[in-house]
């Protein structure tokens, strides 16, 4: 318990810090949105760009792992994706919030507190499964989602001109664009020169302090929609993913400890900052997303304390 406190309360100090700021007059009501373009525009994709450039095949290519990790969150997300579609009224947009809420129910806070939860209950060798993790939430279910919500912006009831409108808006959004650029230069097998690497690092490390700064923002303003559907998706994010990577990873994979263990904490994670980015960004509403995130952050001192005690870490 006291490992997952330690890493966790950092968390709601940073959101306290934005939301203070913000009753205190001493940052403006146009803070959040302009800290979130920083994240988005900058910070992010220096982090993505940063860690696929740095990583090899051989790092990532955990068979087990990777089928395992990635099935509860895909198979959450498309759950989530189908009932809020079905749930929600008639309109195009639709599967733009219906997308934002299946990220919310699925994207796991694998960097702020998957790297350092790993590294305590695993020693360093948690590293290595902490990292594979945050690479396939923020590289493979991030793209996921905007492409889902690009697809659900556009109008052109053509075939053709919609899918040309969603890849020349894909091919401008730099959280696409940075990751693609950074496998590139992985293929090259050259490390980042210093400067840049320096440059990309300063950067990056500035990504979840700021989201997390921004949300705190967010909650201190006057809040316009209900959070009323938040409950239901911080279940299946606390509850629902870990049982179906429970299921993957013991059952029937039957992974080393050190992975299975790993996939199961990992996915126990409560909701990161990616999905309230993303509706910002998008200027989608953000209320049940930022409820999410503080529920999801609170509830998980219980849910990730009972994994912890159930697998006798």
């Amino acid at each position: 318990m006291y490992s997952v406190t330690n890493v966790v309360l950092p968390i709601f100090a940073l959101i306290l810090v934005g939301y203070l700021c913000r009753r205190t007059g001493r940052l403006g009501s146009t803070a959040a949105a302009e800290i979130n373009k920083f994240v988005v525009w900058l910070g992010l994709p220096s982090l993505l760009f940063q860690v696929t450039a740095g990583s090899t095949w051989a790092q990532i290519w955990q068979p087990g792992f990777l089928l395992a990790f990635s099935g509860g969150c895909l198979a959450v997300y498309l759950l989530t994706l189908a009932y809020r579609l079905r749930r929600q009224a008639d309109g195009h947009p639709r599967l733009v919030d219906a997308s934002i809420d299946s990220l919310s129910a699925s994207y796991a806070n694998t960097g702020f507190i998957g790297i350092p939860l790993c590294t305590l209950v695993f020693g360093p060798e948690g590293l290595e499964p902490a990292l594979i993790a945050s690479i396939l939430v923020v590289c493979v279910l991030f793209t996921l989602a905007v492409v889902c919500i690009e697809i659900g912006l556009q109008t052109e009831k053509s075939l053709h001109h919609a899918l040309l409108k969603v890849f020349k808006a894909l091919a401008k959004n730099p959280l696409i664009v940075s990751p693609i650029l950074g496998a590139c230069w992985a293929l090259g097998g050259q490390p980042l020169p210093g400067p840049v690497h320096q440059l990309l690092n300063l950067l990056g490390n500035a990504t979840t302090p700021c989201a997390l700064v921004s949300l705190g923002l967010f909650l201190a303003q006057e809040q316009q929609g209900s959070s009323r559907g938040a409950t239901p998706i911080v279940l299946i994010k606390l509850i629902g993913q870990p049982a179906i990577t429970w299921v993957i990873a013991f059952p029937l994979l039957h992974l080393p400890p050190l992975w299975a263990n790993s996939a199961l904490l990992l996915s126990a994670l409560p909701t990161g900052t990616g999905p309230y980015m993303l509706a910002e960004f998008y200027q989608r509403e953000a209320a049940v997303v930022s409820r999410v995130i503080l529920v999801s952050t609170l509830g998980s001192l219980v849910t990730l304390s009972i994994c912890l005690y159930l697998l006798g870490l």
